[in-house]
């Protein structure tokens, strides 16, 4: 099960209803960020999540709406108290980035930082989830990136169990374990490990083969959608998708839900670019800025 956090849904320029991109996926104890606009801290400050868990920050790429909520966020942790490490990962240029913020900031940070320049395929695992790079195609180097929960174990077959002579208590959950109870072996009770969710972040990109690659299948598809399918043209221009795109990457790829950011404030978003992705992918949503999401394979809804 995991909670998806929507600190900010806006594209470009902050409006008094969205702020710059930044959406937090936790599973468990453990959370990441995707994308660390400016106020992503204050955001998540007032949130139900702590910036004192998050292991690791997702850079998509260089454009100050995406990263420039790092250096006070980074810096922040460190006054706060934090002692753990804390993985900041992007494209080409990240690296330098951060060191170059972090060598004009007064004072030490207090624990470890270890900054990578990710490649397409590139993976960084996590207690309960790993984190894997794909190429996107933007006005810069650019990648998004696909957050998969590790497999759990299969459902445990009490009435088999039972049937083959173990008695309900210690001995079930020793099965359950993965330890056998006499002739009777782990196998022949528990199904086949169940598979975890999914969630692949975009960033800003038009679409790609890459993308529809990752995403077939996901769960979750949070997707820019900064222009009106009637602006195609221009989207392309800048090297961006419109919601009609981001629908139908949705559709064509399988996914349960499809979550548009990044949208631009010259739309009544809800009227506008809902209405066009709704009209191809029905699962189709707007997250407003605070909005948590909880995803599990039964159900996905607003918490």
């Amino acid at each position: 099960m995991l909670d998806i956090l929507f600190l900010g849904t806006g594209a470009s320029i902050p409006s008094r209803d969205r702020g710059m991109p930044a959406v937090a996926v936790r599973c468990g104890t453990e959370t990441v960020l995707f994308d660390c606009g400016e106020g992503t801290q204050r955001q998540m400050m007032v949130s139900p999540f702590s910036f004192m868990k998050i292991k690791g920050i997702f850079i998509t790429h260089m454009h100050g709406d995406h990263f420039l909520g790092l250096p006070g966020l980074i810096q922040t942790m460190g006054l706060s108290g934090r002692k753990e490490k804390l993985f900041v990962c992007g494209p080409e240029g990240l690296s330098d980035a951060v060191n170059t913020f972090l060598s004009i900031c007064e004072g030490e940070i207090g624990y470890d930082l270890e900054t990578i320049d990710m490649v397409s395929g590139d993976r960084l695992a996590f207690g309960g989830f790993s984190v894997t790079a794909f190429r996107t195609e933007h006005t810069v180097p650019s990648l998004g990136y696909k957050f998969t929960e590790n497999e759990s174990r299969g459902r445990f077959d009490r009435k088999k169990a039972a049937a083959l002579g173990i008695r309900p208590g210690p001995d079930f959950s020793r099965l359950h374990s993965g330890e056998p109870i006499g002739d009777v072996t782990p196998d022949m009770v528990i199904g086949p490990p169940r598979s975890g969710c999914s969630v692949v972040y975009s960033g800003d990109t038009v679409p790609c083969r890459e993308l529809s690659s990752a995403a077939m299948g996901a769960d979750v598809l949070i997707h820019e959608s900064t222009f009106s399918g009637k602006e195609s043209e221009l989207a392309e221009t800048h090297r961006h998708s419109t919601a009609v795109q981001a629908a139908e990457t949705a559709r064509d790829c399988g996914c349960r839900v499809l979550f548009m950011v990044h949208t631009s404030n010259r739309y009544d978003i809800k009227d506008t670019l809902a209405e066009e992705a709704e009209r191809i992918f029905a699962d189709s949503l707007i997250p407003d800025d605070m909005t948590l999401y909880r995803v599990s394979k039964e159900d996905i809804r607003s918490v």
